[in-house]
């Protein structure tokens, strides 16, 4: 049998190639690609002449069956991606485990990942996390999707595509709260790496003046969810109470949320509650 090697490449700088992933991808037999034409240009310059063969999400589920024959022939295979750890968001997971199905060693050559690099510098609570990749393309999905995560008291760490980044923020204002701290990571390893920090409110609001946020690689992390005092709910239900008797109801939520940046679906229920006594 021979081994299936994961391996990291960079998601910018190319130094960040580390000696071990050099030396592995110059012996294998063969190196699975998600775009052969970006990996190639990766390897001319290291001097690197291993044959490319194509792995993507639409040709992973046949090209595994052949790369899984290499496998047991006692051949070693190197996986990549365009960038970073290969699966993080990227293809490999059906070669991955098809390969260790057919009794295969897969092993790890670790490096570069966005998602991580991003959680060490954004200054937010990194003892636990979770990774959710890229949201759902779609407003109403993405909202559902946030609105599920909104009391997630880990960090929340996501991918995200630059022309989308000005209506993810503001969904995020409107699952989170404004006053969720967050930041947001472009271009990282690059010559126009930027990090921004803030308020999930004040990042959104710069997403939408700034152009130069919107270009590029970009990580979005987000503070987990604070668990919610007795005084802090007494606090914004007092205002809720004011803002109700002279708004409707989504107009006093939307204030509220501006005013305290607490998360808006326990405004939204505290609203309900408050209009349902003051309707009995």
């Amino acid at each position: 049998m021979g081994t299936l090697y994961v391996v990291a490449t960079p998601i910018g700088n190319r130094k960040d190639l580390g000696a071990r992933a050099c030396e592995v991808l110059g012996r294998v037999a063969c190196i699975a690609a998600e775009d052969t034409r970006h990996s190639a240009a990766l390897l001319r310059e290291l001097g690197i002449e291993t044959p490319l063969v194509s792995l993507h999400e639409h040709n992973e589920a046949e090209r595994t069956a052949e790369l899984v024959a290499r496998l047991a022939a006692g051949e070693d295979v190197a996986l990549v991606s365009d960038a970073g750890t290969p699966l993080i968001s990227d293809p490999g997971f059906r070669l991955v485990g098809a390969a260790h199905a057919a009794g295969v060693r897969v092993c790890a050559v670790p490096g570069p990942c966005a998602a991580v690099a991003a959680l060490s510098i954004a200054g937010l609570a990194t003892d636990r996390f979770v990774f959710e990749g890229f949201l759902p393309a779609g407003q109403a999905a993405r909202r559902e999707r946030l609105a599920a995560l909104a009391h997630e008291s880990r960090t929340l760490v996501f991918y995200e595509a630059p022309h989308r980044l000005a209506t993810t923020l503001a969904d995020m204002v409107g699952g989170f709260g404004a006053g969720r701290h967050a930041a947001i990571a472009r271009e990282m390893t690059k010559m126009h790496e930027t990090l921004y920090r803030g308020t999930l409110g004040t990042l959104a609001d710069a997403a939408r003046k700034d152009s130069d946020m919107t270009r590029g690689e970009i990580v979005i992390v987000v503070a987990g969810a604070a668990g919610t005092t007795d005084a802090e709910a007494e606090r914004g239900a007092s205002l809720l109470r004011v803002l109700l008797a002279e708004l409707p109801l989504k107009q006093a939520v939307d204030l509220a949320v501006k005013a305290t940046g607490a998360q808006r679906n326990a405004l939204y229920k505290q609203a309900l509650a408050i209009k349902g006594e003051t309707d009995d």
